[in-house]
């Protein structure tokens, strides 16, 4: 079915586009949900991400790789460098904070609060954190890219993405902090 709808998608077929962008949508929402300060700048660079699918579709080659993972991975891969893109051009038009004020310098503690949140519990904190930390938590922890990839696709230094990676997780063990103490006092109240 996905090579049917890859090959109707090469064909710029808008019936094959629909199936393509409906078996996907879910997907591509997740990865730019990670990225963007609001659902509909995720939608957003969702839609430029599936317009460039559609663009560049002729350059995936099924038959290199299992169809389906070889796919996903491929079409991964545009939405994060588009929701980086949207990341960079929202960061151009909106007054920047005081990054530095917002960061927090906890020392490290062996508590094991991660353990009791939920995946969205998780996802929900990592989404509070500044848009530069999120950005390269996001970058660095979840989808492996390098501090020089980092660097580089966002136009900072090295030395600005390890110092927001490092505040993002100064931050999230802040709130990580406040969970498990309101989860504590809850229990004992």
């Amino acid at each position: 079915m996905l090579l049917a709808t890859l090959a109707g998608c090469r064909r710029a077929d808008r019936g094959s586009q629909r199936r393509l962008y409906s078996l996907y949508y879910s997907y591509s929402m997740s990865i730019c949900l990670r990225y963007a300060g609001t659902r509909d700048e995720a939608m957003e660079a969702v839609n430029d991400g599936f317009m460039k699918v559609f663009r560049d579709v002729s350059h995936f080659d099924p038959t290199k790789h299992e169809t389906s993972g070889s796919f996903r991975g491929w079409l991964r891969k545009i939405m994060i460098h588009t929701a980086i893109d949207h990341y960079r051009a929202q960061e151009k038009h909106q007054h920047q904070q005081d990054l530095d004020k917002t960061a927090y310098a906890l020392a490290d503690e062996g508590g094991s609060a991660l353990d009791s949140l939920s995946y969205d519990e998780l996802l929900h904190m990592i989404h509070q954190l500044p848009p530069a930390y999120r950005t390269a938590f996001n970058l660095y922890v979840i989808d492996g890219f390098t501090h020089e990839e980092i660097a580089n696709r966002l136009h900072i230094s090295v030395g600005t993405s390890k110092s927001n990676l490092s505040k993002a997780r100064a931050h999230l063990k802040d709130l990580l902090k406040k969970t498990s103490h309101h989860a504590y006092a809850g229990n004992v109240g």
